[in-house]
């Protein structure tokens, strides 16, 4: 039976439109009322304080790698990865209604949709303006009635916006994929079709990363993603996170985190969560 989140709110960075709210609703089932947040520091402490029932963030991009910001957030929250969702990212050249294709002569979005654009966007011969939002460019140039100008952003802030595609698809790599996480005061249960992060610090010596990964190896356990991250203050040393198969609750995963904090400084478990898949 699906759960039902209605009348549940969920916090965003970015405006209304963004690809994070589109992640949100999809999510979600367009059951929840969303909250756009400034910064992605505003996402948590709206969770954290219980003034969103959850949040979404995005934490990598199959192009642009990940959001390393993000994962620094979730080692000093305690709230947990709830679930997570993969969204194809489709770009769209937006304008003012009226406004003509050959008439462009700025286009604004975030840096890295301007640099996901980047072959169609040289043959427009136009200037880039980075913008801090995708969908923020576009509702900029509504309040502003620009008429020269374009936005890139997702084909729902055009709607939002009440805008115009001026050419929808124009990103370089259609392989162009976000993985979102949903955080939440909440854990999910058991689905038999888990995934677990996790955080941890070894000791600064040889092998001990081989010996950690290796427990999981002898487990069979199928790793995921693994990601390294500076610990702030303590120069060229590291925080590992690490995906991995399974839910934090399964007697083998029990296991096999004993064995693996034995050999570890520090270790969190972020959360468990049903996988996600990738629509082509």
């Amino acid at each position: 039976m699906a759960e039902n989140y209605k009348k549940n709110k969920v916090a965003f960075q970015g405006e209304i439109g963004a690809y994070s709210e589109e992640a949100a609703l999809k999510f979600f089932n367009k059951d929840v009322k969303t909250i756009p947040c400034a910064t992605f520091e505003d996402v948590f402490r709206l969770v954290e304080k219980g003034k969103a029932n959850y949040g979404v963030l995005p934490i990598e991009n199959s192009l642009e790698g990940s959001v390393g910001q993000n994962y620094d957030l979730l080692l000093k929250t305690n709230l947990k990865i709830f679930g997570e969702l993969i969204l194809r990212v489709e770009h769209c050249l937006i304008a003012e209604k009226g406004v003509k294709l050959d008439s462009i002569k700025d286009v604004y979005s975030h840096l890295q949709a301007l640099g996901q654009c980047q072959e169609f966007l040289k043959k427009l011969n136009v200037r880039l303006i980075p913008f801090y939002n995708t969908a923020g460019s576009v509702k900029m140039l509504k309040t502003k009635k620009l008429k020269n100008s374009a936005a890139i952003a997702s084909e729902r802030s055009a709607r939002v916006y009440n805008m115009n595609i001026l050419k929808k698809g124009i990103e370089t790599n259609k392989k162009n994929f976000t993985r979102f996480f949903i955080v939440s005061k909440k854990e999910k249960g058991q689905t038999k079709n888990d995934k677990t992060s996790i955080v941890f610090t070894l000791k600064h010596s040889p092998g001990t990363l081989y010996k950690a990964l290796g427990i999981f190896s002898i487990c069979d356990i199928n790793l995921t993603k693994i990601e390294s991250r500076p610990i702030i203050g303590k120069p060229f040393e590291y925080n590992f996170y690490l995906d991995f198969e399974g839910h934090y609750k399964d007697k083998i995963i029990i296991e096999v985190l004993e064995i693996l904090k034995q050999n570890c400084l520090f270790l969190k478990i972020l959360g468990s969560y049903p996988k996600a898949k990738i629509e082509f």
